[in-house]
């Protein structure tokens, strides 16, 4: 499809298109992030057994007693157990096992303690006191988690307190970035006359390991028609997520959409009615979602911001897409209608002030950056003080 189509119509063809990755079991200590594929119910009751939630003293409470002998001691983890007379009192310590006739715990600073008895100095004192029942936390059987629960760290422990060590998360993709163009080299080797370093597959890692995901290949290939086409099928045959570098305009040796043709995909889109950007393409082939980002630099996380960002959203069940905010325009701007232009800008105190050179090819406005400038394609002019949307940066 060569027809230049709107951004609305873009992102609802990728939201369309794009599928959920199916869920993986993974060790919860590797799951960090990810999202819960599966409703999760306890295994256990947590805590097991009657626990202290003191350091203090544990005894089966009478009103009508103020002093216990002590007999013993529970630590955390001991499975040692007392069966406590009338009267009797173990010294026990947080998270210790409670003796199974006993029902109270005194907290040591209540406590007097001399010559092997205890003195209760809380008049406040009830029965149940600093005792945890079984299953206080969570009861066996008892739901847990919800699908759709993002993991993060007060999630995995709960999951370890039930002691589950692995679960079903819808995972990251695998992404391959095939970068496209003879004038390119590594950062670090010598440049020749006419030759460019290579920047785009260094921003596209950083901007996916910035959410999260590190199963990256990164395959440089030049323009040759043959190479490219082995180098993407090879790509889209063992990888979720396909990001094209390059080579998706119309030059003589821009060779992309010739190799995704002869790989078989299916286009969905080519050409975007915005700047920059607009040669973008986006192809799926099975499962596997293929985006075509043209090789200028700000188009490269302009389009990763916009478009990518949303499709991993959707495969992995997790939301990803920037977040959206009124701001405060400090200069005007115009601009021809028809296209959607996205700024790289400064937000700051509900205002946002557009940055300098932001042409394509400079990179270096989005180092300073914090946001997208949000100018629809049937507005010409935007004056000083209206308000526009913005997109900030993760």
């Amino acid at each position: 499809m060569d027809t230049m189509i709107s951004v609305q119509k873009a992102l609802s063809l990728i939201n369309q298109e794009v599928s959920l990755i199916a869920s993986v079991e993974k060790p919860i200590e590797l799951a960090n992030d990810l999202v819960i594929a599966e409703t999760i119910f306890s295994p256990e009751n947590v805590p097991a057994f009657k626990q202290s939630s003191m350091d203090g003293y544990a005894f089966a409470y009478d009103e009508n007693r103020v002093n216990y002998k002590l007999v013993g001691e529970m630590a955390a983890g001991s499975g040692a157990t007392f069966d406590l007379n009338k009267g009797e009192a173990v010294r026990i310590f947080t998270g210790a096992a409670v003796p199974l006739n006993a029902d109270t715990v005194l907290m040591q600073e209540k406590a007097l303690v001399q010559d092997g008895k205890l003195e209760i100095l809380d008049d406040q004192l009830k029965r149940g006191a600093n005792v945890r029942s079984i299953g206080a936390e969570i009861a066996k059987g008892e739901k847990a988690l919800e699908r759709g629960i993002v993991l993060k760290p007060a999630v995995i422990g709960f999951l370890a307190s039930m002691g589950i060590s692995k679960i079903k998360v819808y995972p990251n993709p695998k992404v391959a970035i095939v970068v496209t163009g003879n004038e390119l080299v590594t950062p670090g080797c010598n440049l020749e006359y006419g030759q460019l370093f290579e920047s785009n597959s260094f921003t596209l890692n950083s901007a996916l390991k910035q959410i999260g995901v590190d199963d990256i290949s990164i395959i440089q290939v030049r323009d040759d028609l043959k190479q490219l086409h082995t180098a993407l099928s090879e790509s889209i045959e063992t990888h979720d997520l396909v990001l094209i570098s390059g080579g998706v305009s119309v030059g003589d040796y821009d060779f992309t959409l010739k190799a995704l043709e002869l790989s078989g995909v299916k286009s969905i889109f080519h050409k975007v009615k915005q700047k920059p950007g607009k040669p973008l393409l986006f192809a799926t082939k099975s499962d596997t979602v293929i985006f075509g980002i043209p090789g200028n630099p700000a188009s490269v996380l302009t389009c990763f911001y916009k478009y990518v960002l949303p499709a991993i959203s959707k495969m992995t069940h997790r939301e990803l897409e920037l977040k959206s905010h009124k701001a405060i325009l400090q200069q005007e701007y115009n601009k021809p209608e028809g296209m959607t232009h996205f700024l790289r800008a400064k937000y700051q105190d509900k205002k946002v002030s557009l940055g300098i050179g932001q042409e394509s090819y400079k990179l270096s406005s989005f180092a300073e950056a914090n946001c997208l400038a949000v100018f629809p394609d049937e507005v010409t002019k935007t004056n000083v003080g209206e308000s526009i949307d913005i997109h900030l940066f993760p």
